[in-house]
């Protein structure tokens, strides 16, 4: 018996790296898998069958369940159709896991609007055209699901180059956090990764040492993915979770308790806040 036994599962951007982790570790547990890759380049360009054909070979190979999908997430026909993918050959879905992602990393400087276009386009949008289909099927389905988005340390931490991807990352994580609030009614919960993994997309970013591509493989952030997909997380929604080397956070946006001023109708001049600022600090405290 596995934790997924009878469920499906959609995971875009399944054909290498992360993507196929989850694919393989969700049928695993007993989930059949609509594997969707569009088969380009690390960069978005170029399209192609063989990525994520080789993983329906490998999950079938296992004994599982899967099909292939390649449509684009970057419009609402592709989201529409990846559903589809799911309900022609299996009736329906449980679990759809976005992770399919591109980079054109550059300083922002020199972040041409193509380059803005594309990464917030495949990124942000795509969560949203997969979602959108997904979520109107488990809403009318009456059986509720969960989805579970990929941000990144990029969009809740920040990181030099990454401004277009760093903003669409931001934009998964609060456009989650609002779904899954409007999802509590449906049964629908939602969930946000933020992985650290040495992948096809980060392979030849520097700082990744032998050892390091090792421990930062993309199999440890997997078993996440299950337990979220799973009962076992029946009771939780809304989470972001930072996960990688073997490693499971939880990341919160935090709102210090701050000083409220009470005189001038709680109006601030400008010298009176930097009065409050500890040297080093930007939140105000007593």
């Amino acid at each position: 018996m596995g934790l997924l036994d009878g469920k499906v599962a959609i995971v875009t951007g399944a054909g290498g790296g992360l993507g196929r982790e989850h694919a393989l570790a969700l049928s695993r547990e007993g989930a059949a898998v609509v594997v969707n890759d569009l088969g380009g380049a690390r960069d978005g360009t170029g399209e192609g069958t063989s990525m994520a054909d080789q993983v329906v070979e490998e999950i079938r190979a296992a004994g599982g369940e899967a099909v292939a999908n390649y449509d684009s997430v970057a419009t609402v026909e592709g989201g529409q159709n990846i559903v589809q993918s799911a309900l022609h050959a299996f009736d329906k879905v449980d679990v759809v896991v976005n992770n399919a992602g591109i980079l054109r990393d550059k300083s922002f400087a020199n972040t041409s609007e193509e380059m803005w276009d594309i990464v917030v386009s495949v990124h942000l949008k795509g969560t949203y055209c997969v979602s959108h289909a997904a979520y109107g099927h488990m809403k009318t389905r009456g059986e509720g699901g969960v989805i579970i988005n990929t941000s990144s340390t990029s969009g809740l931490n920040g990181n030099f180059g990454q401004a277009n991807y760093g903003a669409a990352k931001a934009g998964i994580a609060g456009m989650t956090r609002c779904l899954a609030i409007e999802g509590k009614k449906y049964g629908v919960r939602c969930f946000i990764l933020a992985p650290v993994a040495h992948t096809r997309l980060t392979g030849d970013l520097p700082g990744f040492s032998e050892e390091m591509k090792v421990s930062l493989a993309p199999k440890l952030v997997s078993p996440l993915v299950v337990y979220l997909a799973s009962d076992l997380s029946a009771d939780q929604t809304g989470t972001t979770f930072y996960v990688g080397g073997g490693r499971i956070a939880e990341m919160r946006v935090v709102t210090h308790s701050g000083i409220t001023k009470q005189e001038d109708d709680g109006v601030w001049t400008a010298e009176e806040i930097a009065a409050q600022m500890k040297p080093g600090e930007i939140l105000m405290a007593d």
